[in-house]
């Protein structure tokens, strides 16, 4: 009877020193797919160790296996675009009204959600603008589409966006502006290919609100005329303006006017001599940077 006992004792605990489960062993092969998928978190030493283990117990998943399949699985990985049957806001970063959408490589404006306020889409490969982009998201009132590839602004494109205070286009390859939403305080068209011809005569009459209009590093001939009198900031650096008058910022018809609201203009880079042109300036507060001489 006491050897009987003994023997079932001795049952019992061999389980107990054997290895773990193949399962909980495969279980080491998988890392977080942020980590270099070629290295995972193992140094080359205990990658080899690794999988001589795997081998001796019989399992039948190997350690270069699971990294293969999670390489694989990176790959599908599509950069995302306007096509992509996602939802915008698992594609772009959806937050309070805002959605940022930055980086990553989308050719046309997503879908937006109607109430989105804030939209910003840099540095992207985004090439036009429809006009049916922004057509039902009449709540906007910031846009920075800077640093994409925008070639062409479809008619009306932002028209129907009476909210709308700041559009930023800058770093684009646009040659020509289009119509501005009247309540805009801030325009950045800095670095794209615009010509003088490409700016409307009436383009900023009307944006009574314009504050800050920034056209440095472009194409222009000559300052954009009508600029209306709520101008606090006016970039035009790096064109190649070589004509102004003494209406382009004051009027020549009224000595007593001020320009009481302008603080900067800066047109240094452009082949105009300043100083030849002193009357142009005679409302101004201060001086434009630029050349005198």
């Amino acid at each position: 009877m006491e050897t009987l006992q003994a023997t079932f004792f001795l049952f019992v605990l061999v389980p107990l020193v054997n290895p773990a489960p193949p399962l909980q062993q495969e279980s080491l092969q998988f890392y977080e797919y942020d980590t270099d998928v070629s290295m995972g978190s193992l140094t080359q030493q205990d990658y080899e160790m690794q999988s001589k283990d795997i081998r001796k117990d019989g399992t039948n998943v190997s350690l270069d296996t699971s990294l293969m399949l999670q390489r694989d699985d990176s790959q599908l990985d599509v950069p995302p675009t306007k096509d992509t049957n996602l939802p915008t806001c698992l594609l772009c970063v959806c937050l309070s009204g805002s959605v940022y959408c930055e980086e990553i490589d989308i050719e046309a404006v997503p879908p937006l959600p109607k109430e989105t306020a804030y939209l910003y889409a840099r540095f992207n490969k985004i090439k036009r603008i429809a006009a049916s982009d922004f057509a039902d998201i009449t709540t906007l009132r910031r846009i920075d589409l800077s640093g994409n590839r925008i070639e062409e602004i479809e008619d009306g494109a932002f028209s129907k966006l009476l909210l709308l205070e700041e559009l930023s286009l800058a770093e684009n390859r646009l040659v020509k502006l289009p119509v501005l939403p009247p309540k805009l305080t801030t325009f950045n068209a800095n670095q794209n290919r615009i010509k003088s011809r490409g700016i409307k005569a009436n383009a900023f009459k009307k944006l009574t609100n314009l504050a800050y209009l920034y056209l440095g590093h472009n194409a222009l001939e000559s300052v954009p005329l009508n600029l209306p009198e709520s101008l606090r900031i006016l970039h035009l650096q790096y064109n190649n303006i070589t004509t102004i008058t003494d209406d382009t910022f004051c009027k020549s018809n009224n000595t007593r006017y001020i320009r009481a609201r302008m603080d900067e203009i800066r047109m240094e880079g452009n082949p105009i001599v300043l100083a030849k042109h002193v009357n142009a300036f005679s409302c101004l507060r201060m001086l434009p940077v630029g050349a005198y001489y």
